[in-house]
């Protein structure tokens, strides 16, 4: 079975957030085979699309894993639920545990499953501020298979848009 390299975004805005994020990235290293490989620093930023909410904290890890895209995905909807996380009851709206799979390996994919959508790259990862941030602590030269830019290049193309990001 052949290990696969995924960046995945963690966030929370409810509680202790720094904390529900390190849960979360501990509840994925101990899924089957998993290894931690690096990890951004954590950041404090705005929220984006729905405002009229507390602000996030966010992060990226690079993880090794042997699980395939769809597992993977059932993985983290069990640690979000675990964490506390229920249905959203708005779009991008409050949540303890937010748990993304930003890239797996090189791989487009695009698939229904369920009730979800498996969509990598994410495809809203090139246009927050809150994503690429983080994955530029991890490795800023990695190339978006469909942009084919570097996530470097895509942070510098994002406009001002007012998404506010800071160090914690």
């Amino acid at each position: 079975m052949k290990d696969h390299i995924v960046l995945i975004s963690a966030g929370s805005n409810i509680g202790d957030k720094s904390e529900n994020c390190r849960k979360g990235i501990s509840a994925l290293i101990r899924t089957k085979g998993a290894l931690l490989l690096k990890e951004s620093k954590f950041y404090k930023t705005g929220p984006v699309d729905y405002t009229d909410q507390d602000w996030f904290v966010n992060c990226a890890v690079k993880i090794s894993t042997p699980l395939e895209p769809v597992e993977l995905l059932t993985e983290i909807k069990r640690i979000e639920s675990e964490a506390g996380r229920k249905k959203d009851a708005v779009r991008f709206g409050p949540r303890v545990l937010d748990l993304d799979i930003i890239f797996f390996d090189d791989q487009i994919i695009d698939q229904k499953i369920e009730s979800d959508n498996l969509i990598i790259p994410h495809p809203r990862m090139h246009q927050r501020r809150f994503v690429l941030m983080p994955i530029c602590d991890i490795d800023p030269s990695i190339i978006h298979p469909v942009f084919k830019k570097s996530i470097r290049i895509l942070l510098a193309e994002l406009d001002n848009s007012g998404q506010k990001v800071s160090e914690l």
